[in-house]
């Protein structure tokens, strides 16, 4: 496959990320301030997001009021599984709501750790993400147990659908530049995207995708 070609895939692949819903016009904005100086740019501010929302969603465990005995019988099974950290934030958050009544839970820290999770999704561009954060926090704020565990499970299920998205971006513009080529530069505007194909020893050419 030549430059051209892994370029056209690039393209469609990100094409698809912005009509699916999973990114919008911020990842475009970090896109803008990655140049030659700094080429690992949207790489590393992503790699943030992901530690970042990691954290903040093992943390959400420590804002639910709970027993020494629990968090200690808890701790044990973060520890024991062999899974990776979200899952595990995932299996420990369900049973501590299955086994809470609403006075039991502390949603106000809970909403506080969405609402961080929400920022950041919403400084890369994670709109699916972003949204389901939405959706919690009117859940938070309405107390509800089950909602805010189904709102859990959707918030997993974005986070790792982005995540594997993102990866597969990362790896084809990997790909592109190993093969001499240069990073496609987007811009959305009046419904169409507009693209510039930088290649190496060549002059920028517009292109517009239909």
């Amino acid at each position: 496959m030549d430059v051209g070609q892994m370029q056209r895939q690039w393209l469609d692949y990100t094409r698809s990320l912005f009509i699916e819903g999973f990114l919008d016009n911020q990842f475009l904005q970090l896109q803008q301030l990655q140049d030659e100086n700094n080429p690992e740019f949207v790489v590393e501010v992503v790699s943030l997001f992901f530690d970042d929302s990691e954290r903040l969603l093992k943390d959400l465990n420590f804002a639910l009021s709970v027993s020494p005995e629990l968090k200690t019988e808890c701790l044990f099974a973060l520890h024991t599984q062999f899974i990776d950290e979200f899952e595990k934030f995932n299996d420990l958050l369900v049973y501590f709501l299955l086994g809470r009544d609403q006075q039991g839970v502390d949603f106000k820290k809970v909403d506080a750790h969405v609402h961080q999770l929400k920022g950041s999704s919403s400084s890369i561009g994670a709109q699916r993400v972003k949204n389901a954060c939405i959706a919690f926090r009117n859940f938070c704020e309405e107390q509800n147990v089950e909602a805010c565990l189904r709102c859990l499970q959707q918030v997993k299920q974005e986070y790792c659908l982005v995540k594997n998205k993102l990866e597969t971006l990362f790896r084809l513009e990997q790909q592109i530049v190993a093969a001499g080529g240069s990073i496609p530069m987007m811009e959305l505007g009046f419904g169409v995207v507009v693209i510039t194909i930088a290649l190496s020893g060549c002059r920028r050419q517009g292109l517009r995708d239909r």
